[in-house]
């Protein structure tokens, strides 16, 4: 939830940086004098004044001294925001020049070049911050390799976080320890930055190793420093830990700050332990800091998705007690909690609310209001959403166009589906792994193996991973078509990526034994895959092998048992899922019932009927034709007629609530 509440970036300069200057009236010197008369300003105010006067004139291509020339001017003088502006101004000049294959090397010698005692060598830190903060850290790189002398501090450390930002941790700590044999002493803002590449690599042992490091070299580790660290820690959900550095911060007399506050209250959500996030929460009020808007979208995200939604407003109400004011962000977690709650009214109320204190829907809250659709059947809705979006010039993402994707799969409507991802490709988004993916199932749930298969290839051949839910796809189609041969090839080639399959992995390849009489393999396939659940022992988490079955997998093994003729074994097992603490649905009913009336075990049948009744499961269509067609074989036609009548009025119920939903619509 953090990282939705950034700031912006400043755009660094592409053109020349006129906010710089003052617009003075001075004589501007012929422009074969313009680099002396800019050293020879007495302040660096003129000496800008000088350059203003004739930059237009001037080609800092072609005639780049009068810009290193003030550029040296004021790196001298400390005024390195203002020479980084000019460094900058070049970089893009010689960047955007078809001539200059190495732009890099062109900057790096009109600075060096410059023969004057105003000459200094701080510029090239400068060069490497502009660099980095232009999102160059190779060229960075170059600069720094090229000097002879340690760059300043604040240059290191700009070029660390340029390799942490990009990821590129290895080359960091090689970077780091050139520096350190150069006699870089490392800062306070140094060890943040090393921490931090610690945290991002999920090493927080040597990332707090670090913060005793700065203790005993005498470095006060700042507010600043224990909260990226408390963050690795979050994200790793090791709570305890960074609630134990919080309470040393505060021991050696560092005070917590509001961003050390947020960060362990989403910590805490993201661990679903809503008391001590709130436990946190009061903390910071009696500790006199007041929330702010990110506070209050931590709350309020954590809290929808706990589906606590009745909590998440009253905070909403209290915002503006706190004298904030509720943004996109905070309105789009009330609206996405509403509509999985299937809150639909109470989410376009917000939406109304919305556009009554001028807040303009994003791409977030038209991607919500979409998948919202999409869930609820009503994909054609959702698509004249994203025709909405288009009109408005809101430019619509891969997660939008997955949305509907996956909406028209479910309907079986494969060619739409097929439609939206042409719209997706035309307006320049590839299809990733999840479109993929969705289109795989939905061609395998649809029987088109052929068309599932093509999509897996075309898939592998852009270079994108297949994801367990591809696989998965892939397996149940394999399966269906009795298939068990490729199925299982797919399932070890899932195993030897890397890939854990999970219980619709296992539950597909156990209904495929069972429906193919393989029962007995269905079993010890089942076993294996559960061992946990036999044994009695702890499996080790990181054992991709093993995983928990659901009321799915355990269905398809009674029907195997029960279409086998083996009730009794079916019996046991349906038990053993109750006792599991898992809940049969209606299907896993019908099975249990329909081997029961083909064992003519009358009294099993009504002990599972008022059994079904009792937990609250209602006997659908599909029940009452089950029970019908087992009373009318064993001869128990009043029975039969009975159950006729219950299976007439069930449907009759279900078209008329059919139409009212048209109605309604």
């Amino acid at each position: 939830m953090l990282k939705l509440f950034r700031r912006k970036q400043l755009p660094f300069y592409k053109n020349y940086p006129w906010s710089l200057l003052k617009v003075v009236s001075l004589s501007c010197p012929p422009p074969s004098d313009l680099t002396k008369a800019i050293l020879n300003c007495k302040t660096p105010n003129q000496a800008l004044q000088f350059l203003n006067f004739d930059s237009k004139q001037i080609n800092p291509i072609k005639n780049p001294e009068p810009y290193s020339a003030a550029i040296h001017v004021l790196t001298g003088a400390k005024l390195y925001v203002q020479a980084r502006c000019l460094i900058k101004y070049l970089i893009e000049s010689f960047r955007s020049s078809r001539h200059k294959t190495r732009f890099c090397s062109s900057v790096f010698d009109v600075l060096k070049q410059l023969e004057s005692s105003k000459f200094t060598p701080n510029v090239f830190g400068g060069l490497i911050i502009a660099f980095c903060e232009m999102g160059l850290v190779e060229d960075a790189l170059w600069v720094y390799q090229k000097l002879e002398v340690l760059p300043a501090v604040q240059a290191c450390n700009a070029l660390l976080y340029g390799l942490v930002k990009m990821g590129r941790f290895h080359s960091m700590w090689e970077l780091y320890r050139d520096m350190v044999s150069r006699g870089f002493e490392p800062s306070v803002v140094t060890y943040g930055l090393l921490i931090d590449c610690y945290c991002c690599q999920g090493d927080v042992s040597k990332a707090r190793d670090l913060i005793d490091e700065m203790v005993n070299k005498g470095t006060q580790p700042t507010v600043e420093v224990y909260t990226i660290l408390i963050r690795g820690m979050c994200c790793q959900g090791k709570m305890l830990d960074a609630e134990l550095i919080f309470r040393s911060m505060r021991k050696s007399g560092v005070s917590p700050n509001l961003y050390t506050y947020n960060t362990l209250i989403d910590g805490y959500f993201k661990m679903a332990n809503i008391k001590n996030a709130l436990q946190i929460y009061q903390d910071m009020l009696g500790d006199g800091l007041l929330p702010n808007i990110v506070t209050f979208g931590i709350l309020i995200d954590g809290f929808c998705k706990m589906g606590e939604l009745a909590a998440a407003r009253s905070l909403f109400a209290c915002l503006t007690k706190y004298g904030v004011v509720p943004n996109i962000l905070v309105y789009n977690c009330l609206i996405d909690g509403n509509y999985k709650a299937g809150n639909v009214s109470e989410a376009m109320a917000l939406i109304a609310e919305m556009e009554k204190v001028k807040i303009s829907m994003d791409v977030f809250t038209y991607s919500i209001l979409i998948k919202g659709l999409c869930d609820v059947s009503r994909v054609e809705e959702g698509e004249v959403l994203l025709m909405k979006m288009n009109n408005e010039g809101i430019l619509a993402n891969s997660v939008t166009y997955n949305s509907l994707i996956d909406g028209y799969c479910k309907e079986g409507n494969m060619e739409k589906a097929l439609e939206v991802c042409s719209q997706m490709t035309e307006r320049g988004l590839e299809p990733n792994v999840v479109t993929f993916s969705t289109l795989i199932d939905g061609h395998c749930k649809a029987g088109n193996m052929q068309a599932a298969l093509g999509f897996y290839s075309e898939m592998v051949i852009k270079g994108l991973v297949p994801d367990v839910v591809a696989y998965t796809a892939l397996i149940d189609g394999h399966c269906k078509d009795g298939n068990l041969i490729e199925a299982f090839r797919l399932h070890k080639e899932m195993l030897e990526a890397g890939l854990t399959p999970n219980v619709f992995t296992i539950s597909c390849l156990i209904d495929g034994l069972s429906k193919s009489g393989r029962i007995s393999k269905a079993i010890n396939f089942f076993l294996e895959k559960t061992r946990a659940d036999i044994t009695g022992n702890e499996i080790d988490e990181m054992d991709d092998v093993f995983c928990s079955p659901n009321h799915v997998t355990y269905t398809s093994l009674v029907q195997g048992l029960c279409n086998d003729g083996r009730i009794f074994k079916a019996s046991k097992l349906f038990s053993d899922m109750r006792c599991s603490g898992l809940a049969p649905d209606v299907l896993s009913y019908i099975v249990i019932l329909n081997g029961h009336f083909q064992a003519k075990h009358m009294a099993d049948v009504m002990m599972l009927h008022a059994d079904m009744v009792k937990i609250g499961i209602l006997p659908n269509a599909a029940m009452y034709k089950v029970m019908a067609r087992g009373y009318q074989e064993i001869g128990d036609l009043k029975s039969a007629l009975r159950c006729s009548k219950d299976l007439t009025d069930s449907e009759l119920g279900c078209i008329e609530s059919r139409v009212k939903l048209s109605f309604a619509k």
